[in-house]
């Protein structure tokens, strides 16, 4: 076995992108450290063109703003002539959404990863991306675990972490990596900072503005809004609140027509989210939800939705809105009436009733939100 240090040859700049110190572990590469070198390293993919980074840039709260023809709606993969559905996510706290799961209290689906929680955890996540033909783009298991044997800093890595026998078998060299890169989202402080302006707050060491208190009460208050009926997970004053009850809603988002130009998709494309989940067992009541994100960064995070179909973060502070304020005719991002549903049949409408909003109100909501950009993001803010 060769030593630790001729794994250092193998790390790029960007492998100490999270650290601002950008220092080796006292120890040498631990767990988490493998996890975010497999997070940089583009043979992941088929032609080298890509890494989880790509979609997922810790430059802008990991999500994709990339310049592509996709105009930041969905991703462009590996190939270039290809692009996903549905906008990338940010990875910011993935690691507080619940494993995918029926709550029979409620009768309602809970967690897992992506926008239909079709991978039950970081790890099942982790796995499937480098086999998808519209990301990574990697034709098999085999061809991942291949190109790790080979690379002397993975094989001796690998072999630590999880003994010599993880050779024995494709699918244990591919399990090995889909738990690396889950621990480093885990276990990377940086990936779950809780160091916004709310959370100083929270501590005593930020004074919000005005606005961004009455915007506080607002999303609050059960009685004047609906936004913490489903953007929260525990409490207003808790220190790891991540502003999602990681449910699945139909809030009726419009259709993305460009995005369906751009994809060459059917006219008449819908996507049905949960439903398309193969755990929901073809459960038509599914059709058109999509799991609740975090609000963590969301002022930084555009564009909105699964579809990508809103820019501004405004945009879709007035679209919800329009549900209960008959003066919300008009999207202020092509200055025509709101489009239809994508999928209305399942609209959770009880879920969008609340009193409507002035002006001021929602300026104040926008408010409150941006002082949820973690510390680093806040230059964001300003661009």
């Amino acid at each position: 076995m060769k030593p630790i240090f001729i794994a250092t040859l193998f790390l790029s700049a960007t492998t100490f992108a999270l650290d601002p110190a950008r220092t080796m572990p006292k120890n040498g590469i631990d767990k988490p450290l493998m996890g975010q070198i497999l997070f940089f390293d583009k043979t992941l993919s088929m032609h080298g063109n890509q890494n989880c980074a790509s979609c997922h840039s810790p430059d802008t709260a990991f999500v994709d703003l990339r310049e592509n023809s996709a105009e930041k709606m969905v991703s462009q993969g590996d190939d270039p002539n290809k692009f996903g559905n549905r906008n990338a996510p940010t990875m910011l706290y993935a690691k507080y959404i619940p494993d995918f799961h029926f709550d029979p209290k409620t009768q309602e689906y809970v967690g897992g990863q992506f926008w239909d929680g079709r991978a039950n955890n970081l790890a099942e996540q982790a796995g499937m991306p480098p086999l998808d033909p519209n990301e990574m783009g990697l034709p098999d298991k085999r061809t991942l675990a291949e190109r790790l044997y080979f690379n002397p800093m993975y094989r001796q890595l690998f072999s630590q972490f999880y003994g010599e026998q993880v050779w024995q078998s494709v699918d244990s060299v591919y399990a090995a990596m889909e738990d690396a890169l889950a621990v480093f989202q885990r276990e990377k402080k940086l990936l779950a900072p809780f160091d916004s302006n709310y959370d100083k707050f929270l501590q005593g060491n930020y004074r919000l503005t005005e606005a961004e208190e009455r915007g506080r009460a607002l999303f609050f208050d059960k009685n004047r809004t609906n936004c913490s009926q489903c953007h929260q997970s525990q409490g207003e004053n808790s220190r790891e609140e991540t502003f999602s009850d990681y449910r699945y809603y139909n809030l009726g988002v419009p259709s993305n027509r460009k995005l369906i130009a751009h994809n060459k998709l059917a006219d008449d494309f819908v996507d049905y989210g949960l439903f398309q989940n193969p755990a929901v067992k073809s459960d038509k009541q599914q059709k058109g939800k999509f799991r609740t994100p975090t609000l963590r960064n969301v002022a930084v995070t555009a564009p909105y939705f699964h579809n990508g179909v809103f820019k501004e973060l405004r945009t879709v502070l007035l679209f919800l809105d329009s549900y209960n304020n008959p003066k919300r005719t008009l999207n202020p991002e092509t200055n025509k009436r709101w489009d239809q549903a994508e999928f209305s049949p399942t609209i959770a409408h009880p879920k969008l009733k609340a009193k409507p909003l002035t002006d001021q109100e929602i300026d104040d909501l926008e408010a409150f939100l941006k002082t949820l950009t973690d510390e680093r993001y806040l230059p964001l803010l300003q661009k």
